[in-house]
């Protein structure tokens, strides 16, 4: 029972902060909220307040914004009102689609903002190298700040364990700091046999507490790791370097995610669960911005597709057309979503 609470907290709060973005720039905009609802299926319960339906539905894994004359929709006198999705204008409406993805990154720092204040932080600093290793080999040295892996730049020591995580084989260039100065080295990690994975040789055991104005800086950091670290996983998982095994939906997420943290962290205290929550809630938040943002149709990036095609040429692509184009891509993502929801079933039941 707490596993589906928290389960349905958190994904209320993103999906919430998602809707609410849309929904607060239509009305600034003019546009007509036809209904504002969070949940997907059957309605639990609504209540109309002024011209805009407020509904609470089933399944807490999604939620919708419907604007009047979105889709090519006419109103109910069968013409298009001022209040109509397509009267407002282009930027206007560029401004409403993107509010949704935008509201989530700022969901995203003001958890990394409550995060950091409750968790230790590690830098990118070798507080010690392995004898022999590749760090070692390559002229590093206890102390030494690492700036930047292969040319991307890192801030978090978290950031250098993902880099790992990925890498693939090959000569990594490492660019450090040593006494003020910066240094650049090449070197090749090395497959350790007993943690079944490459090493730079590098360790670090020294968490720091953010003080101060740092806290802002420190939660940039780690909602910037979140954005890197979902933008490198899907370019795995285009690259087919994911397993099917590796994907989750949200009973996935409920089960493996949020019921297996909550039940390691429980042990440590309540501030351990609150943490634990929080750092699952800022990865969605991140997910959920960065994924609609990707140009697929029915998903908010592929509605900027066309309005900015509709900037560039000066008039709109026929609402009628465009409707299809999504109404094609929502039944995509509604096959994709049994596609995940069998996946998560096998990967809980079958494993």
């Amino acid at each position: 029972m707490a596993t589906l609470i928290l389960f349905v907290l958190i994904f209320g709060v993103v999906v919430i902060s998602h809707e609410l973005g849309h929904f607060l720039l239509a009305k600034a905009n003019g546009i007509h909220v036809v209904e504002f609802s969070v949940g997907m299926g059957p309605n639990i319960f609504s209540f109309q307040k002024g011209d805009t339906k407020y509904s609470l539905k089933l399944l807490p894994i999604g939620g919708a914004c419907m604007f009047e004359g979105e889709d090519g929709l006419e109103t109910k006198e069968g013409e298009v009102s001022e209040g109509s999705f397509q009267k407002a204008s282009v930027w206007a409406r560029i401004s409403t689609v993107f509010a949704g993805p935008f509201f989530n990154f700022i969901l995203a720092f003001i958890v990394s903002l409550i995060l950091v204040n409750m968790i230790y932080i590690r830098e990118p600093i070798a507080t010690d190298v392995t004898e022999d290793g590749a760090a070692v080999l390559a002229g590093m040295q206890a102390g030494d700040r690492i700036v930047a892996l292969d040319g991307e730049r890192i801030y978090l020591y978290d950031e250098l364990l993902l880099f790992m995580q990925i890498y693939d084989g090959g000569e990594v260039e490492v660019e450090y700091e040593r006494d003020g100065e910066r240094y650049t080295t090449t070197l090749t990690p090395k497959y350790n046999e007993t943690e079944g994975r490459y090493l730079l040789g590098i360790q670090n055991a020294d968490f720091v507490k953010p003080a101060g104005l740092s806290y802002l800086k420190y939660a940039w950091y780690e909602m910037r790791y979140c954005v890197v670290a979902t933008y490198k996983s899907l370019g795995m998982l285009i690259q087919g370097q994911v397993g099917r095994e590796d994907v989750a939906g949200p009973v996935g997420i409920a089960v493996n995610v949020v019921g297996k943290t909550y039940e390691e962290a429980k042990n440590y205290g309540w501030e351990s669960v609150v943490a634990s929550m929080l750092n699952i809630t800022l990865m969605l938040s991140v997910n959920l911005g960065i994924l609609n943002l990707l140009p697929l149709p029915a998903l908010d990036g592929g509605r900027l597709v066309f309005l900015l095609i509709e900037v560039v040429r000066g008039k709109p692509v026929p609402p009628d057309k465009e409707g299809m184009v999504h109404f094609i891509g929502l039944m995509f993502f509604m096959v994709l979503m049994v596609f995940v929801l069998f996946n998560d079933i096998s990967n809980i039941f079958l494993k």
